[in-house]
């Protein structure tokens, strides 16, 4: 198999479906590329960890049945990105005995999620509860019932256990994400096209995220990004193509993730200057925001 064609193992996010993927699936069928779709929709009530291991049984239920024993890339939207980083970095961390060789992450909560963590503030938490009602989240949705959404917040032992075991040097890691250069509102809706982020002065929104992840919760040290769109005019016509919950389905995703497992060696770094400004001003704040994390993580 060449560098073009290794088996893709697709991860949905969280409160989400396989077919999430159909389009993109549609697009590797075409340059025949194997997909591996691992749906975990039906698992209730099973931490990242119970899921990393079903992800690594997958994998290897697929290997078996295709008996093929090669490298493997990953693509994963939101949370997915974080099951799959548990994986390779946690379970997998000394053993490396999964063979990955690039994760493509789609508006990934690598720092941990400041709207799960936002979900837990008795001042915002009612309205922001309100707001993506039935959108985002189940009407009348707890999230003191949802271990995922617990592990997900900055200072949980899952979200440690990430920070400790750090990146995997035989990975390359491209994350693609979003930005509202353009600051319409009908870019996420619910939200009036901003993005919750909890920085050192306390909770603030922004444009540099997707509506749901904040740029800041994306920065990964070692990891490649683009922040899309390219050209800002794209968001003129379908401002909505660019928020986290379709990011799966946008074609210029989907063109982004095809050059990443077309050439592996693609240099990342692209965007339109204002996404890719908003972007390095967050850096910084996604530094001491896990630097923050880290000293206060159990």
């Amino acid at each position: 198999m060449t560098a073009g064609n290794r088996p893709v193992v697709l991860v949905h996010g969280w409160k989400s479906h396989p077919g999430i993927w159909d389009r993109l699936v549609d697009t590797l069928d075409k340059e025949e590329i194997p997909v591996w779709t691992f749906d975990h929709s039906r698992v209730r009530g099973a931490a990242v960890e119970s899921l990393a291991i079903l992800l690594r049984e997958f994998i290897r239920d697929q290997r078996a049945k295709k008996g093929y024993c090669g490298p493997v890339d990953m693509v994963c939207h939101s949370m997915g990105t974080g099951i799959a980083r548990y994986l390779v970095e946690v379970l997998d961390k000394n053993e490396r005995q999964e063979n990955v060789h690039l994760l493509i992450g789609l508006g990934p909560p690598n720092n941990g999620s400041s709207l799960a963590e936002l979900f837990f503030d008795p001042v915002h938490s009612p309205r922001i509860l309100k707001s993506l009602g039935g959108i985002f989240v189940p009407r009348r949705f707890n999230p003191a019932d949802d271990i995922i959404v617990q592990e997900f917040r900055p200072g949980s032992k899952t979200m440690a256990a990430l920070r400790t075991a750090g990146i995997r040097t035989d990975i390359r890691y491209r994350f693609i994400l979003t930005g509202n250069c353009n600051a319409d509102p009908e870019f996420f809706p619910p939200l009036h096209g901003k993005t919750w982020v909890r920085t050192g002065n306390g909770w603030e929104t922004t444009y540099a995220g997707d509506g749901i992840v904040p740029h800041a919760d994306s920065w990964f040290p070692g990891a490649g990004y683009d922040v899309l769109p390219l050209d800002p005019t794209s968001l003129f016509h379908s401002p909505n193509l660019y928020c986290h919950l379709h990011l799966p389905k946008n074609p210029e995703v989907i063109e982004r993730i095809l050059y990443y497992l077309s050439d592996p060696e693609a240099s990342p770094g692209n965007g339109c200057p204002d996404c890719l400004a908003m972007y390095r001003q967050t850096e910084r704040g996604g530094r001491a925001v896990q630097d923050q994390h880290r000293a206060s993580s159990p």
